[in-house]
């Protein structure tokens, strides 16, 4: 535990460890805050995180791509969009 105390407009250095960091700062009550270290998804592509069968694919994609095994056929663009649909449902 560390004593600090805020300067005249309420600001606090919170250390090195939280140097460039995006944090929560939560008021749990008039007397005590919470400061949790967070990552931010941009909210385009938080429909990546929530479905977890298109992640799979995705990280699935990318282990094939770094182990070499891609393929020389053009993209089938009506297979995949009906993948898309049906990992939207």
């Amino acid at each position: 535990m560390t004593t600090k105390t805020t300067d005249s407009k309420g600001r606090l250095t919170l250390g090195e460890r939280f140097a460039n960091r995006t944090v929560i700062v939560e008021e749990i009550d008039e007397t005590e805050v919470r400061i949790t270290l967070a990552r931010v998804v941009p909210e385009r592509e938080l429909w990546l995180h929530e479905n977890r069968d298109a992640a799979a694919a995705v990280r699935s994609g990318l282990d094939d791509a770094r182990a070499g095994r891609l393929t020389a056929a053009a993209p089938d663009l009506a297979a995949d969009a009906a993948l898309a649909e049906r990992l939207a449902d």
